[in-house]
């Protein structure tokens, strides 16, 4: 028997959004990124996931999860984590039996061939974990209340610990398109090359965002057009 899974993203303020990016992009620009983002995140989920919730403090972004047709949940707490456990309580008092998807909403490069793999996973596997590519956490999916949301830096190697300290082993999801999140502009060069069938990678083409590759410390050269 199909497990039921929900999901749960949660997504910060947009004036908040992807600071790390603002030598290269405006403030309304990053806000447009992150949109575009969670587009994508939102309809790759939407065909195999039963459920998806965007949790968030800011009124501007749940009003797009209404867009979206997925649930709202405004935020509690102060802090990612605490938000993240007011989601979890919400939906194991609403739909006790479902497992939990967690994953950010800057992962544009996520695909259906992810979701199916996940969701075909989580009938033998308790807990699965994605790393992203500086060591945190791109998606995490357990039952039964097995891990306590532990995201920050270095986060993969905390939601790992939790796993094993309770004798479970958990399934490591290793996937390249899916450690990579939008925080720098070579991150945003890595979508111009595997992205092209994103709204990503539309609204950074629109932008004159470009993309070469170099020989040297760095391994992408990227660009935006002046306006």
């Amino acid at each position: 028997m199909n497990k039921k899974i929900t999901a749960i993203i949660p997504v910060s303020e947009y004036t908040n959004a992807k600071t790390r990016l603002s030598p290269f992009l405006t403030t309304d620009e990053r806000k447009q990124l992150l949109q575009y983002m969670l587009k994508d995140v939102v309809k790759v989920l939407k065909t195999e996931i039963d459920e998806i919730i965007l949790i968030s403090k800011c009124d501007e972004v749940l009003n797009d999860a209404k867009k979206l047709n997925i649930t709202p949940l405004k935020e509690k707490g102060n802090s990612l984590n605490s938000a993240l456990i007011y989601a979890i309580d919400h939906v194991h008092k609403t739909q006790p039996e479902n497992t939990i998807l967690i994953l950010p909403s800057d992962i544009p490069l996520i695909n259906e061939n992810h979701i199916n793999d996940i969701k075909n996973l989580s009938l033998t596997e308790d807990v699965i974990i994605a790393p992203s590519s500086g060591g945190g956490t791109n998606l995490l999916l357990f039952s039964n209340n097995l891990i306590q949301p532990s995201f920050g830096r270095y986060s993969f190697f905390e939601h790992k610990k939790q796993a094993k300290n309770q004798k479970i082993v958990p399934y490591i999801y290793d996937s390249f398109l899916l450690s990579l999140d939008m925080n720098i502009p070579t991150d945003l060069g890595e979508l111009l090359l595997h992205g092209k069938d994103t709204y990503t990678y539309n609204y950074l083409e629109k932008l004159g965002v470009t993309v070469e590759s170099i020989h040297g410390k760095t391994r992408l050269n990227v660009k935006k057009e002046k306006k």
